[in-house]
Order: C-alpha cells, then structure tokens, then sequence
C-alpha cells in the first residue's frame, strides 16, 4: 500500500469531475491570477466561518480542512496528470484561515485582514526559507503543505504587529 492510500484512503474513490471542480473551487481556478483569486474566497471563508470561534475550535476545523484538501488535491492531480497545476486553488483557500489564527487577536480589522491576505500572497509566490522545500513533498501534501506554511508565517508577523502596534489590526 503506498503513503498516499495510506494517508487519504478514501480519496482515491474521488470521480475525476468531483476531485478537479472541488480543487478547482467550482472553476474559480481557471480564471486569470488563480492563486489570488483561491486565496481571496478563502478570506472570504474565514471572514464567514472562523472569525471569533476561539483557538481550540478554530485549529479542530483548519487542521480537519487542510487534511481534506490535501486528499482532494491529491486526486486532482492524479487526474489531471499534473504536479500542483495553478488551476488547484483549494489549497490556498484552506491555508488562509491559518493566517488568522486567533493567537494574539481574535478577530482582525478590515486592514488587518487586508495586510494578512498581501503577506499570504506574497509568501506563497515567492516562497522564501523553506517553503519552497515543502512544495516538493510528493502530492497532495505538497500542494497544501507550502501554502499553509505560508499562512503560518503571515500569521507570525501579523501577530508580531499586533504586539507591537495593537490598534492597527484588531
């Protein structure tokens, strides 16, 4: 059995349409500027479901997304023959919400959710340190590791400014 079906058994039973329009985001993912647009509607998700939970409820429902989408992208690539293809956005749509992660704050202003969505973007196109590394992971992991280990770093500085200048994003 190999890591893959050991990890995401059940997401080898995904149908080709339901894995790709999920990873896809329902065809969000073949507009212009995917990465942005899949991390736009995860700003959107977090605004709707994850703003003011609390921490333990708030980690529970990101880490139990994250696992999702790493099966869902995971078979998308099986079925589209193709490494991380820009079209799969789901996996900037779940890291999103790690941006956010009520550590300091738990809820963000307008601006701070502004400047948390500019340092995820930034992040994951130029994926500096070891991001980049985590992107080589074979499959599904790979696809979504890199992408919430840039929303954890985004999480890091937006806290480390909330520290500093509390009134500016909370």
């Amino acid at each position: 059995m190999t890591t893959r079906k050991k990890i995401y058994p059940w997401a080898a039973a995904l149908p080709k349409n339901i894995s790709v329009s999920l990873a896809t985001l329902w065809g969000l993912g073949d507009l212009k500027a995917p990465g942005t647009w899949g991390s736009a509607a995860g700003v959107l998700f977090y605004a709707l479901l994850f703003d003011g939970i609390g921490l333990g409820r708030y980690l529970a429902f990101a880490v139990l997304l994250a696992y999702l989408a790493s099966g869902i992208c995971d078979a998308a690539e099986r079925h589209l023959k193709m490494r991380d293809p820009g079209k799969i956005i789901l996996d900037e749509f779940v890291a999103v919400p790690f941006c956010f992660l009520p550590i300091i704050s738990n809820s963000y202003s307008a601006f701070g959710i502004i400047l948390g969505f500019a340092f995820f973007r930034l992040l994951d196109i130029k994926k500096p340190i070891f991001i980049n590394t985590l992107q080589n992971l074979d499959g599904g992991l790979g696809c979504v590791a890199d992408d919430i280990a840039a929303a954890l770093i985004s999480c890091l500085i937006l806290n480390a400014l909330s520290l500093a200048v509390p009134s500016i994003l909370g």
